[in-house]
Order: structure tokens, then sequence, then C-alpha cells
């Protein structure tokens, strides 16, 4: 099956994406510290019933990285919009990581865009604030170091390798479990320039611009009416968290499991997996 990449001028945004299959729409969204590679053991899968759109999002990849516009309202209208230049209608989107707070945005801001919802390995941004404690902030540490201005770029940028490749052994249940050549793209990706800051200002738009967003969504009771998916590795920090329960908060149809042996990087760590039940889920 081919994949082909191409690039489109959407939201006044120059955003690389990758394409493969035919069928109804599915649009794929990467989390940081990766681009729309991390989807590289799905993608082809995946497109044997679908229309796979994967992007790289905002400042990420060989997407533009502009100085603004880090939101998540922002980052899920420059996918929104790319949805409509490529002529999609309605859309399934999955999302892990950053790009599941992207996706989690765009089905409540457009929900006669987006028709079904899965979200990998994350919970609301809202409600992981609310539960920083200590076991939280030990594994969440590089939510608040990300959003230092300055300081970030200042250290990581030092040795962008050897910071980036903490996360990925870190993150991993079996530890070094990332191909080493998808790792190598990503290094590549964050050495450029621009890079490391843009995906740093992704962090900071969390305060006020995605917290007071997200406050006065709940605030006003606004959910996602839409079915959702929620996966996650059952060897991260989400598997001793109630997640269903919490995505229940902000959510009418919740459905969801743990991946065994399993921790953050779930298309990576357990790709056969997430095809299975991406598959039942955007195939009811």
């Amino acid at each position: 099956m081919n994949r082909l990449e191409s690039m489109a001028t959407v939201n006044d945004l120059r955003m690389h994406y990758l394409r493969a299959g035919d069928g109804p729409p599915l649009f794929l969204l990467h989390g940081w510290p990766q681009t729309s590679h991390c989807w590289h053991e799905v993608l082809e899968p995946l497109a044997e019933t679908h229309t796979v759109i994967a992007p790289d999002l905002r400042g990420y990849g060989r997407t533009d990285k502009p100085r603004q516009g880090y939101d998540k309202r922002t980052m899920a209208a420059d996918v929104a919009a790319l949805a409509e230049h490529l002529g999609f209608g309605k859309v399934a989107v999955a999302g892990h990581d950053r790009g599941g707070r992207v996706a989690h945005r765009w089905a409540l801001d457009r929900p006669d865009q987006v028709e079904r919802l899965a979200v990998l390995d994350i919970a609301p941004t809202r409600a992981m604030w609310q539960r920083l404690d200590t076991g939280v902030a030990k594994a969440y540490w590089h939510w608040l170091f990300h959003l230092q201005p300055d300081l970030p770029e200042l250290l990581a940028g030092q040795n962008i390798a050897a910071y980036l490749g903490y996360f990925y052994e870190r993150w991993t249940y079996q530890r070094h479990s990332l191909d080493p050549d998808a790792v190598a793209e990503y290094v590549r990706a964050f050495s450029q320039p621009g890079a490391l800051r843009a995906g740093f200002d992704d962090y900071r738009a969390s305060f006020p611009d995605d917290a007071e967003l997200d406050d006065a969504d709940f605030a006003a009771g606004k959910r996602i009416t839409q079915p959702l998916l929620a996966l996650w590795g059952a060897n991260g920090l989400l598997g001793t968290l109630p997640t269903l329960d919490i995505w229940r908060e902000y959510a009418n149809e919740v459905t969801g499991v743990a991946l065994a042996e399993c921790g953050h990087f779930l298309p990576e760590e357990q790709p056969g997996e997430v095809v299975s039940h991406l598959r039942k889920f955007f195939n009811p």
C-alpha cells in the first residue's frame, strides 16, 4: 500500500501530512516528543479500511513553527481546516499524548465534524491538574518544567538526543523498545530550528489559554457527545488511575481498556493491540 507525503496550506500554516488507504477518513494526531512518524506501525493496517491522514501538528516535524497558536483550540482548528481542505465532511480521530488533547478540543468545538474519538494514554488535562499530588507530579514533572520560559530550550538544547532519549527510555515498558530509526527521526525533527521551542510552547499554552477554556466548558456542562474510546498503557501512570471514570466526567459514551506490558507509546509498543482496538471502534 502506498503511503503518500504531502503539504497543505491551511489556517495560515504549511502543514505536512501522511496519507494512505481509501474509505472513511481517519485522522491520527501524534504527541510530544514525536511527529506523525509515530504511527508508522499502525498507519498501513488502519488504511486497509480507512483513508488515514497523519499530520505533523503545528510546530512539529515538517509543519511550520510559528511563534503563536499553540492553544488547543487553534491547533484543533488547524487539523479541522486540513480535513476541509481534503474534502472530508465528517471524520474519525485518534490522538496520542498531546495529539489526544488536540483531538479532545476538536471534538468539543466541532461535534458536527468529529464523529468518533479515540484518546491514547491521556486523561483530560483539567482532570490531571486537579490530581496533581506527589505521584502525579513525579510522573508529570515535565509539564511544569516545559511551562517555564526559555529554560527548557537552554538545557535540553545542549544535548537534544539525550533529553528526548530520557523519555523514550523511561516511558516505555520494555526499555529501549522504540525503533532506533524512529528515535533518530524524532531527534532529527526536534533538532530543526524552532522545533524545541514550538514543542515547549505546546505545553506553555496550558496556562492560561487551555485551562481557562477547559474550566469554562466544564462549568457550562459542555461534554463529548460522540463515542469515545480510551486506551492506555497498564504500566504507565494512567494504569494507577481510574481512567475510565475520569473520562466519564467529561464524555457521555466511554469505553476503553489498558494495554498489558505497555508504557506510554502505545502505537509503537503494542501496535497490534492498538490496530485491533481502533478497528473495532471505528468500524462499529
